[in-house]
């Protein structure tokens, strides 16, 4: 491998933390954003990273896409799932001869990276941890959380063992696995779940206590663990979420996992997921396409139901195109088919 910077292509909540963290322990990083604004303020004034975690301030090297030039070996790309396509068209002219690809994002946007470039160049990657883009150059980090990175065919390989001492700066407790998409689908349970915390106006904590609504995350969990199963994963739990527990529809597994998920959330300087604030704040599309949506085709493929995620989507979809509020009501809606 040649000495070029590590590339993180989208500096929001998740690259953002990433690539002050990489450059802070001395590494050469290079930014790349969509918002002019933004990557001024990196590049100027330095990228500030606040909250509960650690405050600092990191001036890096960055640029829009336009503005990028020269070829990279090690990239992560940290953009919504929905922009994954559009982002990889950009990125890979970028990407020097033997480089790859690091999915720091949500959903299974891995599947999507090795179609377009190859397994070889795609590296599996899953974060947790609690972050917000403010406003161009401030990054809130609200918790630290789990962290994995491997090979999408369980090999143990030495870039994995170079991209987990990058992500171990971040986050301490940083696993290399041989099992990333258990890490993946383990968190495809959980994103449902915080899908439908964003139905409603209240903090993840309080949508997920609120005991009407607990047949629907038992139910979301339950359909996605039963599509992870026939896609034959084993899907790994964290920050309370219990795969065992939801694939067997466990009322005591769950309603502990539950319980667990609060207390984890209670914690946390971000009280509300991105998809809430896409919605709320920010006022535009959400993930929910390229994450949740992308199961119904597959379910089906399986012989599958799953009334819950697809009821979902069309609320989400509601909020997003105007024709309805993000309220608890929205949820109550979907007890009659979890019931």
């Amino acid at each position: 491998m040649s000495n070029s910077p590590i590339l993180i292509w989208g500096a929001g909540a998740i690259g953002g933390v990433l690539g002050a963290y990489f450059a802070r322990a001395g590494h050469d990083v290079h930014m790349v954003d969509i918002v002019p604004e933004h990557v001024e303020a990196i590049r100027t004034t330095g990228l500030k990273i606040e909250g509960p975690v650690e405050e600092f301030t990191q001036v890096l090297p960055a640029s829009t896409p336009d503005e990028l030039e020269g070829q990279f070996d090690r990239v992560f790309l940290a953009v919504k799932a929905h922009h994954t396509q559009q982002a990889l068209d950009m990125l890979i002219p970028h990407l020097a001869e033997g480089g790859y690809v690091v999915s720091a994002q949500n959903g299974l946007n891995e599947k999507v990276i090795a179609e377009k470039i190859g397994a070889e160049n795609t590296v599996g990657c899953f974060v947790n941890y609690g972050a917000d883009w403010l406003e161009p150059g401030r990054i809130l980090y609200g918790n630290r959380a789990a962290v994995a990175v491997g090979e999408l065919d369980g090999r143990m390989t030495p870039r994995v063992g170079e991209v987990h001492r990058l992500l171990s700066l971040v986050e301490p407790d940083a696993v290399a696995t041989d099992n990333i998409w258990g890490y993946l689908w383990g968190k495809m349970g959980y994103g449902s779940l915080l899908f439908c915390t964003a139905l409603t106006p209240d903090s993840m904590s309080d949508a997920m206590a609120r005991p009407k609504h607990r047949v629907v995350y038992e139910k979301l969990g339950h359909e996605v663990m039963k599509l992870a199963e026939a896609e034959g994963a084993s899907p790994l739990g964290f920050n309370g979420f219990d795969p065992a527990a939801f694939l067997a529809a466990d009322p005591e597994g769950m309603q502990a996992a539950l319980d667990k998920m609060v207390a984890h959330n209670r914690k946390t300087a971000k009280t509300h997921s991105g998809i809430w604030r896409d919605l709320a704040v920010r006022k535009r599309k959400t993930e929910v396409d390229a994450q949740i949506g992308t199961m119904i085709p597959l379910a089906a493929s399986h012989g599958l139901a799953v009334p819950a995620l697809a009821k979902m989507v069309d609320l989400i979809h509601d909020i997003e195109d105007g024709k309805r509020e993000q309220s608890a009501a929205l949820v109550d809606e979907m007890v009659p088919l979890c019931s």
